[in-house]
């Protein structure tokens, strides 16, 4: 299997602008600029965000498979992936999900997503500190 995307930039860094388009078609065009990326003072996306998007959702179906393995099948569960810069690195993602899953603790839950944190695709190619907060709902 191969994904693919492609971007394309159109003049200097601070005053350029640049399109992004994913294979599916879902994103199509998608702006992105440095204001996008660092100002917030234009509506598109940027590297960072779609890596928490990525992450998020890589996370939160290892979660859902790691459950289904055991036999259970979540109610929800819904994944807030935090991706921290510091100047121009990006020092750390924070992993926050809440799940509704019946039959299963508390202690359990947290156990699951702590191996989903090490173990999706998305977590084993970065090389910085990656961690997680469970929150299971009754």
């Amino acid at each position: 299997m191969k994904r693919t995307a492609q971007a394309q930039w159109f003049g200097n860094l601070k005053e350029g602008k640049g399109d992004i388009t994913t294979q599916s078609g879902i994103l199509n065009h998608t702006n992105y600029s440095f204001k996008t990326r660092f100002t917030g003072e234009e509506t598109g996306t940027n590297p960072e965000e779609l890596l928490a998007a990525a992450h998020a959702g890589c996370f939160t179906m290892a979660v859902s498979a790691a459950l289904t393995e055991k036999g259970l099948t979540p109610q929800s569960l819904h994944t807030e992936a935090i991706v921290q810069m510091e100047g121009l690195s990006i020092t750390t993602v924070h992993l926050n999900i809440t799940g509704q899953v019946e039959g299963l603790s508390a202690d359990d839950f947290e156990s699951i997503t702590k191996i989903a944190e090490k173990n999706c695709l998305i977590s084993k190619v970065l090389s910085i500190p990656i961690s997680s907060e469970a929150h299971l709902l009754a």
